[in-house]
């Protein structure tokens, strides 16, 4: 199968990251705060460090549980300050349990996590190649930041939005590549 440029072949969870998951579009809240999570805390470090991980963050963050997560407290956060398992950044922990609390206030607002992000495609998935931001990307960052959100820049977003599917950036030469 011919991949992504980006996938390192060496790496089965690289690989399963990128034929499953990566550009699939994804609806699902639970998943979409996991992604975010993630994304979040790759903020200056590679994907593959973060994907690397992901078991331990999921373990550490109560299965990506966004209302236990609003609720940590100075205990819980020193608890994951002390695993190694994870990137242990305290500014990312302590915005983890703010985004937590604003995504669910996002929730109430559009229903779901899912119908706040998509209402700015109208539900349509973007197909375009060999970017890091654009428009969307500034003006999801925007509006999170916003609503209290932090460690969601255009980058970030822009990454984010790839990963859950809203943009469809597999490179021409990739069996998945899909034209529009």
């Amino acid at each position: 199968m011919e991949r992504c440029s980006w996938v390192n072949s060496k790496n089965p969870l690289y690989i399963k990251y990128h034929d499953e998951e990566w550009g699939v579009p994804v609806y699902d809240d639970h998943k979409l705060f996991e992604m975010l999570l993630l994304e979040s805390f790759q903020a200056g470090l590679s994907w593959e460090c973060i994907l690397n991980k992901r078991g331990s963050f999921k373990e550490a963050f109560d299965n990506f549980n966004y209302e236990k997560i609003s609720n940590y407290d100075d205990k819980k956060i020193e608890e994951l300050m002390q695993n190694k398992g994870i990137i242990r950044n305290k500014r990312k922990i302590t915005t983890t349990i703010k985004n937590a609390k604003v995504f669910m206030k996002i929730q109430k607002e559009y229903q779901s996590f899912s119908n706040y992000l998509w209402h700015f495609t109208d539900n349509k998935i973007i197909y375009e190649t060999n970017k890091t931001i654009s428009p969307l990307s500034d003006t999801i960052s925007k509006d999170l930041k916003k609503r209290g959100m932090s460690f969601v820049g255009s980058t970030i977003i822009y990454s984010y939005l790839q990963a859950i599917g809203m943009i469809n950036s597999h490179d021409p030469g990739c069996d998945l590549y899909k034209k529009k």
